[in-house]
């Protein structure tokens, strides 16, 4: 299958070849960091091959401390964009970077001990189809 994806501003674009094994929802303190939310988000896969349609040179990559957390995002607006780790060996793509669905459903949540305080019940709270007045 093939998926497209681009970032806020629409100055970088990428298409994606292939299937996905895992979807996680990653609640370390370093995913948290990376998005500012609850948890990060990602598709995995070892098959599938990634191409740039545009932006390219706007495509920033941070290693944290060269410790393999990494994050792939657009220089001009920020938004998370995916990359290549393990050696060329795993593509992580953000899944809400794609312009279509995500392929798959989350696979898990990882890292839960790790949990932010404010990350429990949120399943109970009111829900809104926009912003509440």
């Amino acid at each position: 299958m093939n998926y497209v994806g681009s970032c806020l501003c629409g100055k970088v674009a990428f298409e994606v070849e292939g299937e996905f094994e895992s979807f996680y929802l990653c609640h370390c303190e370093r995913c948290r960091k990376d998005t500012g939310s609850a948890h990060a988000a990602n598709l995995f896969s070892s098959t599938a091959n990634l191409r740039w349609l545009s932006g390219e040179n706007l495509v920033k990559t941070f290693n944290f401390n060269n410790t393999g957390h990494i994050k792939s995002f657009c220089a001009e607006c920020g938004s998370a964009l995916p990359n290549i780790q393990m050696d060329g060996k795993l593509l992580v793509l953000p899944a809400g970077s794609l312009d279509c669905d995500a392929p798959i459903p989350p696979t898990a949540h990882i890292f839960v001990s790790r949990k932010a305080n404010w990350d429990k019940g949120m399943e109970m709270l009111p829900t809104f189809e926009e912003l509440p007045e």
